[in-house]
């Protein structure tokens, strides 16, 4: 063959090759943006606990997003009021072992698992004997908060996020629904940054009419510098109310959605200031496909940034 044609062929033969991975990596970007990765945190999920509005959307949007080939993971604490007889819980033993520091006292993580009936949808828990063994969620017999629930909440949110590593498997989409999810993106920033697991993750809270008590441990910000923050990545905290709570999920998350169809002023406020992009309340009929177009909008537009 001339030494032109030669070169043509070759020519050719590289431009093809070109396209083909042009389109294949087109092809890969398409099915990842379609086909995304969900975690989601959940403080309350029926039916191990009783329907209200946290526990029912974290119940069956899991679901949708599974039935719609998303690939989920799903967490909750494993409140001692739930049964685990009835429900069959069992432990994980390759996952369990592990202690977390917590206000410089280790406590044992213990993960279990349990399916849902009929759907095929496991869900994890997040348990320890000193948080989650009493028979109550947030309050005792008396209706008094508990004085350690923002200590119960930094364990789950760290114990969910040292579970996932475990699993080897990395979220597009970290969902955080209700108050005890609130450290998880101050978590994933500043504590896990550097983790490989979650620095392709976008976090999306979502703030209820849930309060649970105006004000935490005056010790919260001793607490967190334990956790090894520096101070000025939750200086909000200095102040530790519910209100300032919600507002540092906010300041770690990349989009938020209204939950509830009210919301107190102060979350409210709190949404507008945080200059995130919102999915403003959707009701029972829509939430589910406005919540996935939201997670693939949320993920498209921060990975353009990036």
């Amino acid at each position: 063959m001339p030494n032109g044609r030669w070169k043509a062929a070759k020519l050719k033969e590289s431009i093809e090759r070109r396209v083909f991975f042009l389109y294949f990596c087109s092809c890969f970007q398409t099915e990842h943006m379609e086909n995304l990765k969900v975690l989601y945190i959940a403080q309350e999920i029926t039916p191990f606990l009783p329907e209200n509005e946290i526990s029912i959307k974290a119940r069956h949007l899991p679901q949708y997003m599974h039935e719609k080939e998303h690939e989920i993971r799903v967490f909750m604490p494993r409140f001692g009021c739930i049964n685990e007889r009835r429900h069959q819980l069992h432990e994980v033993i390759r996952l369990s072992g592990m202690n977390l520091v917590i206000d410089d006292d280790d406590h044992p993580l213990i993960i279990k698992v349990a399916s849902i009936p009929q759907i095929r949808m496991q869900v994890y828990f997040i348990d320890n004997e000193e948080f989650f063994k009493r028979k109550s969620i947030f309050t005792d017999k008396e209706g008094n908060f508990h004085e350690d629930n923002d200590e119960r909440s930094l364990f789950f949110c760290k114990g969910v996020l040292e579970t996932v590593k475990k699993l080897g498997w990395k979220p597009d989409i970290v969902h955080c629904h209700g108050w005890m999810t609130a450290f998880a993106p101050v978590l994933i920033r500043k504590i896990f940054n550097e983790d490989p697991h979650f620095e392709q993750s976008r976090i999306i809270y979502s703030a209820y009419d849930n309060r649970v008590q105006d004000r935490f441990d005056d010790r919260m910000m001793a607490k967190l510098d334990y956790e090894g923050f520096v101070a000025e990545d939750v200086e909000v905290m200095k102040d530790a109310t519910f209100d300032n709570l919600q507002r540092l999920a906010l300041q770690y998350s990349d989009g938020v959605i209204k939950g509830s169809e009210k919301l107190e002023d102060a979350t409210l406020k709190s949404i507008e200031e945080s200059g995130l992009p919102v999915l403003d309340y959707q009701d029972e009929a829509s939430y589910q496909a406005a919540y996935e177009e939201f997670y693939k909008t949320v993920f498209e537009h921060s990975s353009e940034l990036v």
